[in-house]
């Protein structure tokens, strides 16, 4: 179950219980799903109690017991918790990873894409700069991912190199030689205070966008450098390591199966580590040493696996909140978040020495390919180039 897909479940245990006359309230258009905060539990956590109990007339606490109440055993809740003055802390099944990994594939690039605002029409307007026309030229890519109609354009024509070398695309000034009617600017970001060009297209993107829109970018060589302290190379770096595992994996047999990231046969010992067949860990009581067989689909994820699933899983919301922002600098940030969570996962993918590759392989392949897929669409949104080799 995606994020999109519990705000949807959300909304359904609200509708029930207001047709069933437990709220008398209206129900809302969407339910925002998050990570839990501090003092949170469960894989997603939600505050649409204490958004309806005010007009509800009810305490959150109360509202929230309702709604816990009708989404406990839904199809792919295992548990909900109320927490704090009225949090709906929601335990998926495990096997909402494998379907998470089967969408990100499924959809491709376009994963996180919708359709939400299909039908309207936005008109974007920048002054004659460089920072606002590439920053244009992505919030328009943004609204087009959500399903937006878009005409952008700017105080004066983009500069030549601004098209050749960082790649903008202005509707109307590319349409006709003429400026178009006045109108009013509602792109207008702080000016860089140098020149992007001599950085290249990737590199002088990235320098414009991964600042917000109120702070002023560092146009320097520091975009430039293949180091970790780098955020551009670290996610260029985490993308092309995942397509290069996927070329690692060819070679040795095997491709990618959405699936358990764990294997069946899994050894407790005396401290109560559960090891499974790579260096990928997951606590489990125990006071002997056993071997037991887990269920067809492990409960335990391991723990890089979580964070990088957690990651994943944000990116619709992730698109439609930079998009309706129109601050492309949220992607930005996001997508190093991805990239820091998938570097460390990826040294447990492949099989080390004589081992033999098994479906556990084939599912962190799999979730390895959903991440690079996702930092390749996300690159592409901004329009920065994915290699397959770095």
């Amino acid at each position: 179950m995606t994020p999109v897909e519990l705000s949807r479940t959300v909304l359904g245990a609200v509708r029930r219980a207001v047709e069933d006359g437990e709220l008398r309230v209206a129900v809302p258009e969407r339910a925002l799903v998050t990570v839990p905060g501090p003092g949170g539990c469960g894989d997603y956590a939600t505050n649409v109690a204490l958004q309806l109990a005010r007009p509800a007339g009810e305490p959150p606490l109360r509202v929230a017991e309702i709604l816990r109440t009708r989404l406990v055993g839904l199809d792919g809740i295992t548990d909900v918790t109320v927490t704090g003055p009225g949090f709906l802390n929601i335990s998926l099944r495990s096997s909402a990873s494998t379907r998470l990994v089967e969408e990100i594939l499924r959809r491709g690039p376009r994963y996180g894409h919708a359709d939400q605002l299909t039908g309207q029409l936005y008109q974007l307007h920048c002054p004659q700069d460089v920072r606002a026309v590439v920053v244009t030229d992505v919030v328009a890519r943004l609204l087009r991912s959500q399903g937006a109609l878009l005409r952008s354009s700017c105080e004066g024509p983009p500069l030549p190199a601004w098209e050749a070398v960082l790649g903008v695309d202005l509707d109307l000034w590319r349409r006709s030689g003429d400026p178009p009617s006045p109108l009013d600017v509602n792109i207008r970001p702080v000016p860089a205070p140098a020149d992007p060009v001599p950085l290249g297209r990737d590199a002088g993107r990235w320098a414009l966008l991964h600042p917000a829109a109120h702070d002023r970018p560092r146009i320097g060589d520091e975009h430039l450098v293949q180091r970790e302290s780098n955020p551009l190379f670290r996610v260029r770096y985490a993308c092309a390591r995942t397509r290069a595992l996927g070329r690692n994996a060819a070679d040795l047999g095997f491709s990618s199966q959405p699936g358990p990231l764990v294997s069946r046969a899994t050894t407790v010992d005396t401290a109560g580590e559960a090891t499974f067949d790579t260096a990928f860990e997951s606590p489990a009581p125990s006071t002997s040493h056993a071997t037991f067989d887990p269920p067809s689909e492990p409960t335990a994820v391991p723990a890089a696996a979580a964070v990088l699933l957690t990651a994943l899983a944000d990116h619709p919301r992730v698109l439609a909140q930079a998009a309706a922002h129109r601050a492309p600098d949220r992607l930005a940030r996001h997508l190093v978040s991805v990239a820091d969570a998938v570097l460390p996962f990826l040294p447990g993918v492949l099989p080390l020495g004589e081992e033999k590759p098994s479906a556990a392989h084939r599912a962190r392949l799999a979730l390895a390919e959903a991440a690079g897929t996702v930092l390749a669409g996300g690159l592409s949104l901004l329009g920065i180039d994915a290699p397959e080799h770095l």
